[in-house]
């Protein structure tokens, strides 16, 4: 197979990872820096170009897209989808996870556990923004914050208070969470691919700090999950309709509650903490997968 890996960075471990788990089983590898592609929309013959040049046909695209280029980055994965090629998360599917207001009205919908959550951009009562999640404490979080960044726990109602009129300052739009305090500062990463659960890790905060973002300290560790958890997971990848992602999970009173569905994991902390070839397990649902205009949406969504 043909096979092209949108990356910004082709020394990233991820991205090296499929690579180097493609090429391992015969496959050919390219990796292609999405915002340097640019497209040829046409209605008769869709194209992608690159560095000057018509890119060749290709089998599948894994789309590793940032969450700071996201716009550009779906575009380009739909324009792929009108060519016919296989992406193992479709266009719409990544901008559907990305919202995080849209990718939690969703789980609601369909009944998946999650924690209390207000949506805002200027509330006329704060305090009863605060008491609709149960109050203080509570976890405060930018609509548009990634690996952690933008996320605040207010421990009073007074800080939750300061914490959300400085935001409305920002003319930024938040998400007011319970906040889970059983989970002791730990969640769960599953790497969901094809509806089953392939890999999971727990990920504890550092001494001192509530986010477990192994980007902020956190340490990765082998868990092993509950039936509840797992079903959990899958049914939270289904929602959003991606074939390949990492599903956070709390530990709460209530069971499994899902914090978040990323459309692009990252394989490092994972592979290390279970010690499984988890890209090649990647690469081979795609080999198994990837047929021409084998998406629901075929770039239409």
């Amino acid at each position: 197979m043909r096979i092209a890996i949108l990356s910004r960075n082709a020394n990233l471990y991820s991205t090296k990872r499929l690579v180097e788990a493609g090429r391992s089983r015969g496959h050919e590898v390219d990796v292609i820096d999405t915002m340097h592609c640019y497209m040829d929309i046409t209605s008769a013959k869709p194209s992608v170009r690159y560095k000057g040049k018509r890119l060749p046909k290709y089998d599948a695209i894994i789309p590793r897209i940032g969450a700071s280029v996201s716009f550009y980055g779906t575009a380009v994965v739909r324009q792929f989808e009108m060519t016919g090629t296989y992406s193992i998360n479709e266009s719409v599917a990544i901008s559907r996870s990305r919202d995080k207001l849209r990718s939690l009205q969703l789980l609601s919908r369909k009944g998946i556990g999650m924690p209390r959550t207000g949506f805002a951009h200027h509330p006329d009562k704060i305090d009863d923004l605060i008491k609709n999640v149960g109050g203080a404490p509570v976890v405060i979080k930018l609509l548009e914050g990634t690996q952690g960044i933008g996320v605040v726990l207010a421990d009073t109602q007074k800080a939750a208070e300061a914490i959300i009129e400085a935001f409305m300052g920002l003319n930024a739009s938040i998400l007011v969470q319970e906040y889970i305090k059983e989970a002791g500062g730990s969640d769960i990463r599953c790497l969901v691919v094809g509806g089953k659960v392939i890999a999971a890790m727990k990920r504890q905060a550092a001494p001192g700090e509530f986010r477990s973002n192994l980007h902020r300290g956190g340490s990765a560790s082998l868990v092993r999950l509950s039936p509840a958890e797992r079903k959990t997971a899958v049914d939270a990848a289904k929602t959003m309709g991606l074939n390949c992602c990492g599903v956070d999970i709390l530990r709460s009173n209530n069971g499994p509650v899902v914090m978040e569905v990323n459309s692009s994991p990252g394989l490092e902390g994972i592979e290390t903490a279970t010690n499984k070839d988890v890209a090649g397990m990647i690469i081979d649902f795609i080999a198994k997968s990837a047929k021409p205009n084998n998406t629901k949406t075929k770039g239409t969504g």
